[in-house]
């Protein structure tokens, strides 16, 4: 059963559609991202589910209430939509303790001393910050915050939790810790959350599906495998993870597979049938293998360790080319070699710039 419901929502600025036609569901104790670039049209998506921006058009359900449709004139605000949200840049109050900026919510609703304090410890005990209910923000790390945010996003006990960004404040390393984190955090609290990010890494370690947007629209909906391995269109595989396009021209069949003439030479790829005329072939770094028996000459011209993997950047027929091989490979700069082809999706069509 789907907790949140939103079925073709719009949302315009003037003459810019910022939403257009967006429909998805997120499940119980469904972890579901929101992804793509800046612009797309995310974060508005979340500020109509949320309240904080009223759609033109669609309608928004959640835990099956219909909190937003504009045809019938329902627009419920965000204190009626039994939702958490946890902000960008966390919006805790620094003049606060730990324990008075969770306890916030339920003192609003005019929750008793004694229901407060049992919730505000539940909550806390949940985030790991015990003992530190009398800290004030600045007391705190960039995670100890964060985890505050979320402590004050969740002691309402909300049917949907919303995240806008809430690790884009953090450093690299600790921005990957509290991935793992909120992951933990969210099969612990059994919640569903929507989360946005422009952020691929983000997405892809912790939902259980994305929704890739682009100019407001969604492209993409699948598990994080599929996105990967195998996306809708062109945008979706050149803005998830690195990829390689190659412009090429079908030029025959070999059983169900296709020949494919590339940076003169060819290659045998799987493909759909009935395609002919030129394609591009798009190519995964971790899916050419630096091989002087290879299908595609080419010369190193950057080699750069970067631990598990060695990241080259090399050169075929005036192309540069993207291959990650194992740490255990070593190919030096300038040398002359090969890459084969290990595996490759096929989009119909000239290359676009």
């Amino acid at each position: 059963m789907a907790r949140l419901v939103v079925e073709g929502l719009w949302k315009q600025f003037g003459a810019v559609a910022a939403v257009a036609g967006v429909s998805f569901e997120v499940g119980e104790r469904e972890f579901f991202t929101l992804l793509g670039p800046s612009g797309c049209g995310k974060t508005t998506t979340l500020r109509c589910v949320a309240g904080l921006e009223e759609p033109d058009r669609g309608e928004v359900r959640i835990g099956g209430r219909v909190v937003s449709a504009p045809a019938a004139r329902v627009f419920d605000p965000p204190e009626r939509r039994s939702i958490g949200m946890v902000f960008q840049n966390y919006a805790i109050w620094p003049h606060m303790t730990v324990f008075d900026n969770v306890a916030y919510p339920l003192r609003l609703m005019k929750q008793d001393r004694t229901t407060v304090e049992r919730a505000v410890r539940e909550v806390l005990a949940l985030v790991a910050l015990e003992g530190l209910e009398r800290r004030f923000p600045s007391q705190l790390s960039g995670g100890q915050q964060q985890r505050v945010a979320l402590a004050r996003a969740m002691v309402r006990r909300p049917q949907q939790l919303l995240l806008d960004e809430p690790l884009s404040n953090l450093d690299a390393k600790l921005r990957e810790q509290m991935r793992f984190e909120l992951k933990e955090l969210q099969r612990r609290m059994q919640v569903p959350i929507l989360y946005v990010t422009h952020d691929q890494a983000e997405a892809m370690g912790m939902s259980d599906r994305i929704a890739v947007m682009d100019a407001g629209r969604i492209v993409q909906v699948g598990s994080p495998q599929e996105i990967y391995t195998r996306p809708a269109d062109r945008f979706v595989a050149d803005f998830i993870g690195l990829m390689n396009f190659i412009p090429g021209r079908v030029v025959g069949r070999d059983d169900a597979r296709l020949v494919v003439e590339v940076l003169g030479r060819r290659v045998t790829v799987e493909g759909p049938p009935g395609v002919s005329g030129p394609v591009t072939l798009a190519v995964r770094p971790e899916d050419l293998e630096l091989d002087l028996l290879g299908e595609i000459p080419v010369r190193v011209e950057v080699r750069s360790f970067v631990g598990n993997v060695v990241d080259y950047k090399v050169r075929a027929d005036g192309q540069v080319l993207r291959v990650q091989a194992h740490a255990s490979v070593t190919v030096e700069e300038g040398a002359q070699t090969a890459v084969r082809v290990r595996r490759a999706l096929l989009f119909p069509g000239e290359m676009r710039a």
